[in-house]
């Protein structure tokens, strides 16, 4: 393998785990501090912070609708690509983020 694509390679991993983890960490925030939006406020707030905490709601349900078989394998695995492209994506800004500071 080429040094240069195994380099790549790594970075994509980083970048996904990174925004992986930085969605997790703002969904459990969100969780333990938010009730139900009521207000219109609220429920733009609700929709910010789940643009970012996304990857780790999407997975955790569809882990959830797979263990109570409310949906097929592929279903799952489908989820689980969406939110692994999707934690990409948060990677990049968090790491373009990080190497601005």
């Amino acid at each position: 393998m080429n040094s240069g694509l195994v380099g790549d390679l790594m970075v994509v991993l980083f970048a996904t785990t990174a925004g992986f983890t930085a969605s997790g960490i703002l969904a459990n925030a969100y969780r333990l501090v938010a009730s139900k939006p009521e207000s219109s406020v609220a429920k733009g707030a609700y929709y910010a912070v789940m643009v970012l905490a996304g990857p780790n709601v999407l997975l955790e349900n569809a882990a959830q609708s797979l263990q109570k078989k409310a949906c097929s394998r592929l279903a799952f695995w489908l989820a689980a690509a969406v939110a692994a492209y999707w934690s990409f994506a948060i990677g990049l800004i968090v790491l373009d983020v990080s190497l601005a500071l």
